[in-house]
């Protein structure tokens, strides 16, 4: 009588313990799965919304100066950049930029006189924005759009100077990296439409950092 008794009692305490562990298993399940859904849903909003940043610019300024020869001055300068854009998500975005190209100066001969020019220039421009993530802190991008362009060259001999202003294609390629969620570093190969031959020529590196907000 005492035997089957405790047999009842294993058996009734296995089926509990049994369907408590089923009942915590399917609560944990549940906790986990509300878990990734809200990760998932702060990596969504962490992943769209505006940003703004800053960068240096270096583009090689070297100048043809028709009508002139022995062109000797300023090479590869460092410029500052202003950027700002949207992303739509964690792919893609919309992005716009200014780049101040610095003014350059040079020496030139005509003849068997010599001469002295400057030049000066910038770039606004906007384009469509592709990212592709690698990692947490890593991504690649690339953006193509289109860039208003404008440099003048200014000579001491006046039918030497000339301007430049046109609309072209603009691209970029580039690699960033998030030191938290608010803050990454950004280096990218830019193109600024067509080679002109004086001014700041149109391919250009820039390292840049940005804010999101």
């Amino acid at each position: 009588m005492l035997e089957c008794y405790l047999d009842y009692l294993a058996i009734h305490w296995e089926l509990r313990t049994r369907q408590y562990f089923q009942y915590k298993g399917y609560r944990m399940k549940k906790l986990i799965f509300v878990m990734l859904a809200a990760a998932g849903t702060m990596g969504a909003a962490h992943a769209e919304g505006p940003y703004v940043g800053v960068g240096v610019t270096t583009a090689d300024h070297a100048t043809s100066i028709g009508g002139a020869t022995g062109v000797s001055g300023d090479g590869y300068k460092a410029s500052g950049k202003l950027f700002g854009g949207f992303d739509l998500d964690k792919t893609w975005g919309v992005e716009a930029g200014y780049t101040d190209f610095r003014s350059s100066h040079y020496n030139y001969t005509t003849g068997t006189a010599g001469g002295t020019a400057s030049s000066d220039g910038h770039s606004f421009y906007v384009a469509g924005k592709a990212t592709a993530p690698l990692n947490e802190n890593f991504s690649v991008y690339g953006k193509l759009g289109v860039a208003q362009n404008k440099a003048t060259l200014t000579a001491s001999v006046p039918t030497l100077s000339r301007s430049y202003s046109k609309t072209e294609g603009y691209g970029a390629l580039g690699a960033q990296y998030n030191l938290n969620k608010q803050v990454a570093l950004t280096l990218e190969y830019e193109r600024y439409g067509k080679s002109r031959d004086f001014g700041a020529k149109a391919d250009a590196w820039t390292v840049g950092a940005r804010y999101s907000f």
